[in-house]
């Protein structure tokens, strides 16, 4: 069975809260396309980072041809394979995307091989890359080769503030319509509050009861 996160995780970027700036510029730029392009998603842990870029890769790929890894597993025969795979058509929505999660964990090696791969990026290919805040800082203050390849990257940064209220409201209601729920609204921002507005663990501890009467 699935957790209420993945359960609940929004499919659209009309079902994500609290990200509207973060949205316009994606559909800003998609307006141009999403393809032949590179994202660069950072945020708090569990405010949307990999829910955007699921959400980008659904817009211009069909899932069999979405690639989601997490920065561990960027080996250099894994993006040389990966590579390999990216110049042929696909069929559906024609596109094709790689999702590289916790970008922060590249080794030099594998971001000079991003490098050089981002530089020769066909038009039907999208990239996308998560991290957090914290993880983004550490990794640009480690290697000189880092700051190239976020110049190659469309930047988006997720909000940080006022994320309590629209994300207390949503928890709110996913706890209700699964019978979770026994707490007034003032609750759930101190849930969001003390969780620092990680959806996963709000939810997590919805899920465990948290939130029932007491």
């Amino acid at each position: 069975m699935k957790t209420l996160f993945e359960q609940y995780r929004p499919k659209t970027f009309d079902e994500v809260v609290g990200q509207d700036k973060a949205i316009q510029k994606i559909q800003t730029i998609g307006k141009r396309g999403l393809t032949g392009r590179a994202f660069w998603i950072s945020g708090q842990s569990g405010t949307g980072k990999t829910t955007l870029a699921r959400i980008i890769a659904s817009l211009v790929a069909e899932d069999i041809y979405i690639d989601e890894i997490d920065a561990g597993q960027a080996t250099s025969g894994k993006l040389a394979e990966l590579e390999n795979t990216l110049y042929t058509l696909a069929w559906g929505r024609g596109g094709k995307c790689v999702i590289i999660n916790e970008a922060h964990g590249l080794s030099k090696r594998a971001i000079r091989q991003l490098l050089v791969m981002l530089e020769r990026l066909p038009s039907h290919v999208c990239f996308i890359f998560t991290t957090t805040i914290e993880g983004q800082e550490l990794l640009f203050d480690g290697s000189e080769d880092t700051a190239p390849l976020l110049s190659r990257c469309v930047r988006i940064d997720l909000a940080r503030r006022d994320l309590a209220k629209p994300f207390a409201k949503r928890c709110r209601e996913i706890a209700t319509k699964e019978g979770l729920n026994g707490q007034e609204m003032k609750d759930y921002v101190r849930l969001a509050q003390t969780y620092r507005n990680n959806m996963r663990a709000m939810l997590q501890a919805v899920e465990s009861g948290a939130m029932l009467k007491k």
